[in-house]
């Protein structure tokens, strides 16, 4: 065989790559538009996106340096087609910190872990140091412990904040404005739940929710298949898969009906609304476009960099959010460096 043979045949390969690699991407794009339920191969390819606009963009160098300029188009517009996608995992410039200091409500959202369960109340006590230093006026807490070994977390927390909710047990809404009304979101079958507060910002209320869906289950998976190795016990690699493809659908399954709900009970409010929590989805997903609905994502409209909410170096994934009325205008929106939990918080100020 030739060289010239050569040539065609391996252009003929990549093609062939570069085709499918962008049948996969634009499938991916609109995975979550479609329900998972029923059609659960679709919409997962949401979650390898990521990976798929990096193959395009390996595949447009390629042909760049092949100076095959027609396939060369083919990533070129796959990868402009992603741009959307893009912008809620990354974003062009810099924070604007001077926006942070013009008024308005500074809101942030944290999944705590039980704030590690220690018993003498310092991580609890250095959380809020960082919450004052940052002059939140409302806080959203998911997985939240209100003690520590004999002290109340809540005790600590009214200096600064004089208003408190409490939803499900692990569930508050901190504010340093009154609490006018309150409601408890409850989920079948699980021990995840929501919960709204109405807020009285010098005159205007405004609906917060704090959300925490379902989890992947990866996490407790992955702890007990290492728990079975060091008792000496078997794992095989292919049942493991197995167990964690199945705990992920079904994970996937009750946060699809777990979103329908909150985004009904935000439907039928008639005060302005911000929704904030734990999701357990990455962008562009079918729950994440349930829960975002008409509204704003805070970070596409003033965040900077590239945004990820999971402290875990193997997974630098977005799940936690900040969204908000098209009526409402956010000036700001970033993560926090504290390491207190497998979480990082979310801020963001809005201008009422």
């Amino acid at each position: 065989m030739g060289k010239l043979a050569v040539y065609k045949y391996v252009s003929m390969m990549f093609l062939v790559v570069q085709i499918v690699v962008t049948a996969f991407t634009i499938t991916a794009l609109f995975g979550g538009d479609s329900n998972p339920i029923g059609n659960t191969s679709r919409a997962m390819l949401v979650y390898i996106l990521p990976f798929l606009i990096i193959a395009n963009l390996l595949l447009l160098i390629y042909w760049l340096i092949r100076k095959r300029w027609l396939y060369a188009l083919i990533p070129l517009v796959t990868v402009a087609c992603c741009i959307p996608y893009i912008g809620t995992i990354f974003q062009f410039g810099s924070l604007d910190k001077e926006a942070d200091k013009q008024p308005g409500l500074k809101i942030a959202t944290y999944n705590v872990a039980m704030f590690g369960r220690e018993t003498s109340g310092f991580m609890a006590l250095d959380i809020l140091a960082e919450i004052r230093r940052q002059k939140v006026d409302v806080l959203c807490m998911q997985e939240y412990n209100e003690t520590s070994g004999d002290k109340r977390n809540s005790e600590s927390y009214k200096e600064y904040f004089p208003y408190m909710q409490v939803g499900r047990e692990d569930m508050v809404i901190f504010s340093r404005y009154p609490i006018k009304k309150s409601k408890t979101i409850l989920f079948d079958d699980t021990n995840n739940s929501a919960m709204w507060a109405d807020i009285d910002v010098k005159g205007q209320e405004i609906r917060v929710f704090n959300v925490h869906l379902q989890t992947t289950g990866i996490n407790r998976t992955l702890r007990q298949a290492a728990k079975m190795q060091m008792n000496n016990q078997e794992v095989q690699s292919g049942r493991l898969l197995d167990v964690i493809y199945g705990n992920y659908t079904l994970g996937l399954m009750f946060r699809v009906g777990q979103a329908v709900t909150v985004a009904n009970e935000k439907r039928s409010s008639e005060k302005p609304c911000i929704v904030c929590g734990d999701f357990n989805d990455v962008p562009y997903s079918y729950v994440y476009n349930t829960m975002l609905g008409n509204m704003v994502d805070g970070f596409k409209e003033c965040g900077s960099g590239f945004m990820y909410t999971m402290r875990d170096s193997k997974k630098p994934v977005r799940i936690d959010y900040i969204f908000h009325d098209e009526s409402l205008k956010g000036l700001t929106y970033y993560k926090g460096e504290l390491t207190n939990s497998d979480h990082f918080p979310v801020f963001m100020k809005i201008a009422l």
